[in-house]
């Protein structure tokens, strides 16, 4: 086997080319003593709202708690029910469901790996209060139909935006937003390997809605509007200093990370568009694609075999998700999401990075087309 060292993502490269910014910010964040919701925890929520164009921008622990703050600021009651897709990470419906909420799953696009319009429509009923659509590996949902959908029928729109910060979505009148501010509140996770990542838990909620942002910053803190005068029921949920200043040196070099990213993703697409039973993302013609992930579909149960051989070959993948979430203990139903399964058998993400550098990618194409050449 060739002696190389590739990973899914290269956090330590990145880290390598800012290491004097990061470390001279961080030193200078525990100098200040101001530990908690200081000075630039202020100054990383404007500029993150200056980049996405969006009035308010609220920063707290993690994505989790984003969207859990987020139903909470929306008045959501126990019994009341949220539409999400299956096909995500365990989070979504998690905060929903801690808090009492019905979790109604939908099925999404196998070809784009996200829900569509048509897809929610058919779980709606008088208990429905909101969607949550998940603009899942990098990529925005269809928004504008599902806009649309919702203010057919009175249902507020959260936006799981965990995988895809800094990507554009364009409606059909040609306006272009970024996701995570096309519906009532967005929310973001700067989990590590995230494509805006810090270095340990982070997250933030976005809204364009005044009302609603004052609601969200009280309930991060405790649900203060001034200090011990409690509103409302809160929780504890702010981000720290430290991973404030990492997150605002990052952003910066952010449309870097996710052009690099991109370059990556063409080549993936360019080698493999050949290959029969490869299936490559397909992209939205009203999306952008930061390729959070770059996930593929292995045909004909090649799956397991293709991942136990890139394993052997000393290249890292991942299934995102081996289980979808309807079929999850706590959630299980007897529901068929005909496509949601499907994928769960399918699916196959390749590292992808933002040093390109590193990212080894020829070695990686070569093994994975040695494979389909040797009919494995």
């Amino acid at each position: 086997m060739k002696n190389i060292n590739i990973n899914m993502v290269d956090l330590m490269g990145q880290y390598s080319k800012i290491k004097n910014e990061i470390d001279r910010n961080i030193i200078s964040s525990i100098e200040s003593g101001r530990f908690v919701n200081g000075p630039i925890v202020k100054e990383f929520s404007e500029n993150l709202s200056d980049y996405l164009n969006v009035k308010n921008v609220i920063p707290c622990a993690n994505g989790t708690d984003a969207l859990q703050i987020s139903f909470m600021a929306l008045d959501l009651k126990k019994g009341d029910e949220i539409i999400c897709p299956s096909w995500t990470y365990i989070a979504t419906a998690e905060a929903a469901a801690i808090l009492g909420l019905k979790v109604v799953f939908c099925d999404v696009d196998l070809e784009t790996f996200n829900t569509r319009a048509d897809l929610i429509e058919p779980h709606i009923n008088k208990r429905t209060k909101a969607i949550v659509p998940v603009h899942l590996y990098g990529q925005s949902c269809d928004m504008a139909p599902i806009i649309k959908l919702a203010k057919k029928h009175d249902l507020k729109i959260i936006e799981d935006n965990a995988q895809a910060i800094g990507c554009k979505y364009a409606f059909p009148n040609g306006d272009i937003k970024f996701t995570g501010t096309l519906g009532h509140i967005g929310t973001t996770s700067f989990y590590p390997s995230k494509n805006l990542g810090c270095y340990g838990d982070g997250g933030a909620i976005f809204t364009n809605d005044d009302f609603l942002a004052e609601k969200l910053r009280m309930i991060v803190n405790h649900g203060e509007k001034t200090k011990y005068h409690h509103e409302i029921v809160g929780c504890n949920s702010r981000l720290d200093s430290i991973q404030a200043e990492i997150l605002n040196i990052k952003l910066k070099y952010l449309e870097e990370y996710n052009s690099n990213r991109k370059i990556m993703a063409k080549n993936y697409n360019l080698a493999f568009n050949e290959i029969d039973l490869i299936k490559t993302p397909k992209v939205n013609l009203n999306s952008d694609h930061v390729y959070h992930q770059y996930t593929i579909r292995v045909l004909n149960g090649k799956r397991d075999k293709l991942k136990e051989y890139l394993s052997k070959n000393g290249i890292p993948s991942m299934i995102y998700y081996p289980i979808p979430i309807h079929k999850q203990k706590p959630y299980r139903n007897n529901e068929i999401l005909k496509n949601t399964d499907l994928l769960s058998y399918e699916v196959i993400s390749l590292p992808i990075h933002t040093e390109l550098e590193n990212s080894n990618q020829d070695y990686i194409i070569e093994i994975i087309k040695q494979f389909f050449d040797e009919k494995n």
